[in-house]
């Protein structure tokens, strides 16, 4: 049975509410790691506690135990001018925005005319993700 400390593999598949799915080790090497160590978001840790080996169950992680509410304060308003010359922003791009703490991922979320609206958000933040997870091995 699955406890704090233990480390599993997980095969997974990560879907939104409305049955899109964001993630999953279909075709790959499940996925490993220490339970209690907060490797991954602590919704799906909780999610394999008590489980066993082989088996699978369907979780559901409400944001707050995933990547948290959107943040206003990750959000910028940025002149076109600030942006280098060599840049065409488009919605959806992905750029590099430099802060105090060092670099950020930051998602085109806007471009008019003057300014281009970058969210540094994580992309699943705001949103209630579920999981079916199978547990590999327990060691």
């Amino acid at each position: 049975m699955v406890e704090p400390g233990h480390k599993v593999q997980v095969h997974y598949k990560g879907t939104l509410t409305d049955g899109t799915v964001f993630d999953t080790s279909e075709g790959r090497d499940p996925l490993e790691f220490e339970v209690g160590t907060g490797a991954v978001i602590s919704g799906f840790e909780q999610g394999v506690l008590g489980m066993e080996e082989g088996e699978t169950k369907r979780i559901q992680v409400p944001c707050a135990e995933a990547y948290g509410e959107v943040r206003k304060e990750m959000i910028a308003d940025v002149p076109r001018e600030q942006l280098p010359p060599t840049i065409q922003p488009e919605v959806g791009m992905m750029l590099e925005m430099q802060t105090s703490d060092g670099a950020l991922p930051v998602k085109v979320a806007e471009v008019t005319d003057s300014e281009v609206i970058l969210d540094g958000n994580h992309p699943l933040a705001g949103k209630d993700l579920e999981f079916e997870l199978t547990v590999v091995s327990i060691r």
